[in-house]
């Protein structure tokens, strides 16, 4: 493992030879989109057109809206229109997340298991169709069994919808321990993954909100955090950054985004997080709320949130040229 320390200027030292740094700059490869609709009739063409209008070079969409079942057939989704413009804009690793009503970790709901488990094998087909190399799945809540079974349960599920050919990997996400929700530490998500055969075939979401709230210090002592990550689970596991603020203190276990630098977090600690020489080529998605007071006129905050992190400085009227967009 390489350990990596870190002047004010931000280059990055090799641990035990502070003296030479090892590159001036950061990236040999930022990989650094945003969510992104999904709808029709453009449906995967308008997503990727949409990460262009950003600046991106990745995204993550969902395939269909994240709190119901309706979903399209994949001959509608539009694909072979989208891969030319992904060709030529260099759109790349594609996230996809699967809804947030499937929850592996109930064991409290008769029938509900067989339809999580059936949602989410269609999803995999639906994620590798429009060439995702990950779906990032929440692993559920324990709704009042506990974590021990939740965590044997979600197993179980991976266990079944898991194909030993499949490409795509999942992408367990950490979780803010909000109500029943597992996934609140890094050892739990180790838990899950241990219990699955084809192992090989799960990877981790980390967003940082969540893994603030859940109360791991991203703000001050992210080589800390990610050290500890390396030893439970491994680096080599995590293959997907959500990169969001976070609007709640360290431990608040609440879940609630801000804007890039204007939450506890902060700039300089997501900038820090973006940049880091270990997540190299890593997609790292903002999640990040739209922006405006009416409901009805507010704008993505992506393509000024991208430019703000690629410059590696913090903007200080982000949120007065978000609204004033036309």
């Amino acid at each position: 493992m390489v350990i990596f320390l870190y002047n004010g200027s931000m280059q990055a030292y090799a641990f035990g030879n502070a003296k030479q740094p090892i590159s001036e700059g950061w990236d040999v490869m930022l990989r650094l989109g945003s969510h992104v609709s999904m709808k029709a009739p453009k449906m995967l063409l308008g997503s990727a057109q949409e990460a262009v209008s950003y600046g991106a070079n990745t995204f993550m969409v969902y395939t269909g809206a994240p709190q119901n079942t309706r979903r399209k057939p994949i001959d509608e989704l539009n694909i072979e229109a989208a891969k030319p413009v992904m060709a030529e804009h260099d759109l790349q690793q594609i996230v996809v997340h699967a809804p947030y009503i499937v929850n592996l970790g109930n064991t409290t709901k008769p029938g509900y298991f067989e339809f999580a488990t059936d949602f989410l094998y269609h999803e995999i087909e639906r994620a590798e169709a429009v060439g995702a190399t990950q779906l990032t799945l929440h692993p559920g809540a324990h709704v009042g069994a506990g974590a021990d079974v939740a965590i044997a349960q979600i197993a179980k599920g991976l266990n079944e919808v898991i194909r030993p050919d499949q490409k795509i990997q999942i992408a367990i996400e950490t979780m803010a321990g909000k109500g029943t929700e597992v996934g609140r530490t890094f050892e739990e998500i180790a838990q899950m993954i241990d219990g699955v055969t084809y192992n090989e075939k799960l990877s981790v979401t980390f967003d940082t909100c969540h893994t603030s709230d859940a109360g791991y210090d991203i703000k001050n002592d992210f080589d800390g955090v990610l050290n500890e990550f390396d030893h439970v689970i491994g680096l080599d596991r995590l293959k997907v950054i959500h990169l969001n603020d976070s609007k709640n203190p360290q431990g608040a276990h609440k879940d609630r985004h801000t804007n890039i630098g204007m939450g506890t977090l902060g700039f300089d600690a997501l900038n820090y997080v973006c940049h880091h020489p270990q997540l190299d080529n890593i997609s790292k998605i903002l999640e990040t709320p739209y922006v405006g007071e009416d409901k009805k006129h507010q704008h993505a905050p992506y393509k000024y949130e991208i430019a703000m992190l690629k410059a590696g400085k913090f903007n200080d009227n982000l949120i007065d040229d978000i609204e004033n967009e036309r």
